[in-house]
């Protein structure tokens, strides 16, 4: 679309307009086995489908001011007397056909893969199983053994502030590693799915759009924006959510920056209405995917001549 015509629209008609000329009228609505999800509209019918793994169990040495570890409670804890590859199995023969592999950081900011890639390429070959990859921070070495693996797709957070790196996830890193971490998964050719959580600094925006800068450098099967939810049991269980608008400037900015990238929110993000008000936004801007549709979301999305497609996957295995 010409950019004069694009200009003259108001945000959500630019937005929307872009993704009209970029993609399919089909949005994804995705409902993975994380948790028990059911509306009116979508109801899960296979929850075994796709099932996280935490390689450390509920453990993980940064103990981040937003998660406290709480974001590992609801995942299978792996045993390691069992081992990843008996793990795998077992959930095949029940009916999964995909896995996620995740779990707490070391203080390096790393998730503890490399003793478990021999497992891993094992369930590749052997189980056929979808793997995705939670990853945080890599070097070559661990991007390298990853692709060796046969790895599906690599997923990790952004983040584009030293002060949230350190104040938030307790790491001494800079946003460099976490470009320098990017720049390896491209080298080794993986599917990368980067995620951003908006308001991750205490609730407040500092180093998205910078995270977002740093992404749009390089080829990636898509974009997964979350929201800061404030957890029980964390240092930030009282911190409000960043506000609507800001929230809709920043999927604007997402659409208009990655046009033929599918931008997808993701599983983490406020419930009541500020979850309805985010979602609509969601179908308004233009992106591609909603993890666990609010109610009547579905419903709003035809309103906006788009076709839904119902998956039981995580919004990472793609759109």
């Amino acid at each position: 679309m010409a950019g004069g015509i694009l200009n003259a629209l108001n945000l959500p008609d630019q937005a929307f307009a872009v993704r009209q000329a970029n993609f399919s009228d089909e949005i994804t609505f995705f409902a993975p086995g994380l948790k028990h999800f059911a509306t009116e509209e979508f109801q899960q019918k296979t929850p075994r489908a796709y099932r996280p793994i935490s390689l450390t169990g509920n453990a993980c040495a940064l103990n981040c001011e937003h998660c406290n570890s709480k974001i590992l409670e609801p995942m299978i804890a792996l045993d390691q007397s069992e081992g990843l590859f008996r793990l795998a199995q077992r959930l095949a023969a029940t009916g999964t056909s995909g896995i996620l592999i995740s779990g707490g950081s070391q203080p390096n900011g790393a998730v503890p893969l490399k003793k478990y890639l021999g497992d891993i390429a094992r369930i590749k070959s052997e189980l056929g199983l979808r793997v995705m990859v939670h990853c945080g921070v890599v070097n070559e070495e661990t991007a390298a053994g990853l692709k060796k693996a046969g790895i599906d797709g690599v997923m990790l957070d952004i983040i584009g502030a030293n002060e949230t790196i350190r104040d938030v996830y307790h790491l001494d890193l800079t946003v460099e590693d976490f470009d320098r971490s990017m720049e390896y998964l491209v080298k080794y050719d993986h599917s990368i799915r980067p995620h951003i959580i908006l308001g991750l600094h205490f609730g407040k925006f500092l180093g998205e759009y910078n995270a977002l800068s740093l992404i749009e450098k390089y080829p990636i099967h898509s974009l997964i924006l979350v929201i800061l939810t404030p957890m029980v049991g964390t240092p930030m269980e009282d911190t409000p959510p960043p506000p609507i608008d800001e929230i809709e400037h920043f999927f604007f900015e997402s659409r208009l920056r990655l046009p033929d990238t599918p931008v997808l929110l993701g599983c983490a993000r406020p419930l009541g209405e500020h979850k309805l008000s985010v979602d609509k936004a969601a179908v308004d801007f233009g992106l591609n995917g909603i993890a666990y549709p609010a109610e009547g979301i579905v419903a709003y999305s035809r309103g906006k001549g788009l076709t839904p497609r119902f998956v039981e996957t995580s919004c990472s295995c793609g759109t």
